[in-house]
């Protein structure tokens, strides 16, 4: 179970946020709307929230998910692999020090994203990707080894960040899209297949029995559903424009 999350407001700059296509620019005014409501959403799962202001140094550092992995046991503060991230980091370790008193670190020349981090009990999935490399997921096993936890990775080769296309939502079932359906490593887990058309829904959120879900793809809501879930539908087209998820907007633990 899930007591609290860290959001971090949307700047003004989110307009010269990291695209993979910049195909269009989100809007700002939107965006913190939508933003609110998620916040809503997260109170609604049980949460308490710690909200960060805005930051228009970093246009992207509403994705605040990317820059720390919270685990039951410590907290690690990530080294973003996309440049003009790396900077988010600054400040993180005193907020994250009044709920952890472990705090570790991922190091150059090691890059790690936690959007790349799948949690499943003391188990971590880390996707190797663009942002993500193979000496920091080592630092990052290492540290989780540290604390009687565990990892694994996975080599991504089309989606961005490994919780792009794969979520999961406890009790043996994953979410899962595209190019992890082959994946060996998951076949022991019950697998909710979700279609291409809607590969966006793949990156939803599971907290404290509700599971969160972009709004506007049906076929996905009913799979979850038929799974015994509860759900809520948030609409973050903004941030989608920016590569981001639902997952991407908060640090929960």
């Amino acid at each position: 179970m899930f007591t609290r999350a860290i959001v971090k407001k949307p700047c003004k700059n989110i307009v010269k946020g990291i695209s993979t296509t910049g195909a269009e620019i989100p809007d700002y005014e939107k965006a913190l709307a939508q933003h609110r409501d998620y916040i809503l959403a997260l109170k609604k799962c049980g949460l308490e929230i710690t909200i960060l202001e805005a930051d228009e140094n970093f246009p992207d550092s509403c994705f605040i998910e990317d820059i720390a992995l919270l685990t039951p046991h410590c907290c690690i503060i990530t080294n973003p692999g996309a440049a003009s991230r790396k900077g988010e980091i600054l400040g993180i370790k005193d907020i994250l020090g009044q709920f952890y008193p472990n705090v570790e670190k991922i190091e150059s020349p090691g890059t790690l994203e936690a959007g790349d981090v799948m949690m499943v009990g003391k188990h971590f999935c880390i996707g190797l990707s663009e942002r993500t490399n193979k000496i920091g997921a080592e630092q990052m096993i290492s540290i989780l080894k540290k604390y009687g936890m565990s990892a694994s990775t996975i080599i991504l080769r089309k989606v961005l960040h490994l919780k792009t296309g794969l979520s999961y939502i406890e009790d043996n079932n994953l979410i899962a899209c595209g190019e992890f359906l082959s994946i060996p490593e998951f076949k022991k887990f019950k697998i909710l297949e979700i279609p291409e058309t809607e590969a966006y829904a793949a990156n939803c959120v599971w907290i404290n029995g509700f599971v969160l879900i972009p709004k506007n793809y049906p076929v996905s809501k009913e799979i979850i559903k038929r799974a015994g879930y509860k759900t809520i539908e948030l609409d973050v087209s903004e941030f989608r424009k920016l590569d981001g998820g639902l997952s991407c907007l908060s640090l929960r633990f």
